[in-house]
């Protein structure tokens, strides 16, 4: 459980890159990236409910390659063209709940806050804390974590709320459990779905009454 509130008006859930490619069907995709669209479902119900604004990050590379940068020499083309504009396997997976006030962020890097206006735009809407959710949870969703808490935010980070794939011979869970421990230690603060849905929806009950 956050030892920080949750407050509603004050909070953003941020799904790190739940697109095609990495939830099912291609050499990028968790092997737990289909339950996990109806897990983080489950936790935008009750974000949207609350009034927490629920943000997509979606990895959008462009078509002519012009700002891929060293990525080009780190990445295998075939691989960048998964999450390449225009390609089918970039766009948000269909079964995910997105509704047309939800922010939606391309970014070209595995960071969600470098080069893109995130920060700027929850500072605007006054967003003092970000809730981690997505794919990949050792790449995109550290990266982002890491980035939110050098910005000032606190960051909650789900450690059923994302997942990843085995890479380089490592197996899945033993990546996830390396990037929740170096995660907790000093960026973020590391809870369930269910103890972040309960805060939420408790912080909100507490306002409706305070408002009465």
């Amino acid at each position: 459980m956050p030892a920080f509130p949750l407050i509603p008006a004050k909070t953003a859930l941020i799904n790190v890159d739940m697109q095609r490619c990495f939830v099912e069907g291609t050499p990028l995709a968790s092997p737990d990236g289909r339950a996990l669209v109806a897990t983080i479902n489950g936790l935008i119900l009750a974000c949207r409910e609350a009034g927490v604004l629920v943000v997509h990050t979606r990895g959008w590379m462009a078509r002519d390659g012009s700002n891929l940068g060293v990525m080009a020499e780190l990445v295998p083309p075939f691989i960048v063209d998964l999450y390449t504009e225009g390609s089918p396997t970039a766009e948000l997976h269909p079964a995910l709940d997105v509704a047309p006030d939800d922010l939606i962020v391309d970014k070209t890097r595995y960071g969600a806050f470098h080069g893109t206006d995130l920060a700027s735009q929850l500072r605007e809407r006054d967003i003092e804390t970000v809730i981690i959710s997505g794919i990949a949870t050792n790449i995109c969703c550290e990266t982002t974590a890491r980035e939110a808490s050098q910005h000032d935010f606190r960051v909650v980070f789900l450690s059923d709320g994302t997942a990843t794939k085995e890479m380089n011979g490592v197996p899945a869970q033993e990546l996830q459990r390396a990037t929740l421990a170096s995660l907790g230690m000093v960026f973020t603060q590391v809870a369930t779905v269910e103890e972040v849905t309960r805060q939420i929806r408790a912080s909100s009950l507490a306002d409706t009454a305070s408002n009465r």
